[in-house]
């Protein structure tokens, strides 16, 4: 991914998004951008405009970390974006992901005797390990059964951004679908920030573009959000609908893993039907 292209981008998304009122400044004359003016916003930060213009064009790097936190203060960022702000500008000057090591192959790290029993030991709630791709890489015995329209038949790892953007059932599966695929953009978006020269994000987000007009534009928008807790619905084949609170976990072991898990409320609907899953998921299948 093009890092100029790519903040060139995200900042002349921000600045159009804030109006003047909501920056505290008086709307006088006609305007022909939406959004903030390019001197509104070096104003805002205290930087010079040809200095900020700079910066748009997507020249950021050398950027110090005061000039980062008064963009993203004159921008009105959310941490989220704040941090990817900062990861664009730590691409730019060459900074190594983070300072993390070097992953190992996900499929085999999520492969460890010990992370499927964790997996399997956690049984009332649905289980998995996802990685920074949205692969889904391993679940425990009720993951496998909730996600039973992810997996299918097997053949390739099941991908819950292809799942979402190129297969009918998502839209059955997930209730809020638009609210789903503007999370799942958002994660990869972020992503990306952090490692721009990840080769299989990259040939994800191709095979999304092209495949998928909704992708695309989702995109085009430059929204990023971290994925950390919640509550998300859905509407499974087997018990219909479910409520679910979400907690994501880093799997520190396993950089650029995550270990999911989503439960139901105590004594909820949503609570019996899981179990429901729980006790389908467990039931031998006969064979004809």
């Amino acid at each position: 991914m093009d890092n100029r292209q790519e903040v060139r981008e995200f900042l002349t998304t921000r600045r159009a998004r804030i109006t003047p009122d909501q920056a505290g400044l008086p709307t006088t004359g006609s305007r022909r951008v939406p959004g903030l003016r390019r001197s509104e916003v070096a104003t805002i930060a205290g930087l010079s405009v040809e200095y900020y213009a700079r910066l748009e064009r997507g020249q950021i790097a050398g950027a110090s970390t005061g000039v980062l936190d008064a963009l993203a203060r004159a921008l009105q960022l959310d941490d989220t974006e704040r941090a990817h702000l900062f990861d664009l500008a730590r691409a730019a000057d060459g900074i190594p992901v983070s300072g993390r090591p070097r992953r190992r192959t996900p499929g085999k790290a999520a492969s460890r005797l010990s992370l499927q029993w964790t997996l399997e030991a956690i049984t009332d709630g649905v289980a998995f390990v996802r990685d920074s791709h949205q692969n889904l890489l391993a679940t425990n015995t009720l993951g496998r059964a909730f996600y039973s329209p992810v997996l299918g038949d097997g053949g390739r790892t099941p991908n819950l951004a292809r799942f979402q953007f190129l297969d009918p059932a998502s839209r059955d599966f997930y209730p809020d679908w638009e609210l789903f695929a503007q999370m799942c953009v958002g994660i990869m978006r972020a992503e990306a920030g952090r490692d721009p020269h990840d080769r299989g994000l990259q040939d994800l987000v191709g095979e999304l573009s092209t495949r998928s007009e909704t992708f695309r534009q989702l995109w085009a928008d430059h929204n990023v959000r971290t994925h950390c807790s919640g509550t998300k619905r859905f509407n499974h084949p087997v018990v219909g609908e479910l409520t679910l609170a979400y907690e994501e976990l880093a799997i520190t072991a396993e950089p650029g893993l995550v270990l999911l898990v989503y439960t139901a409320e105590p004594g909820s609907p949503s609570a019996e039907r899981l179990q429901l899953l729980a006790s389908w998921a467990q039931t031998p299948t006969t064979s004809s």
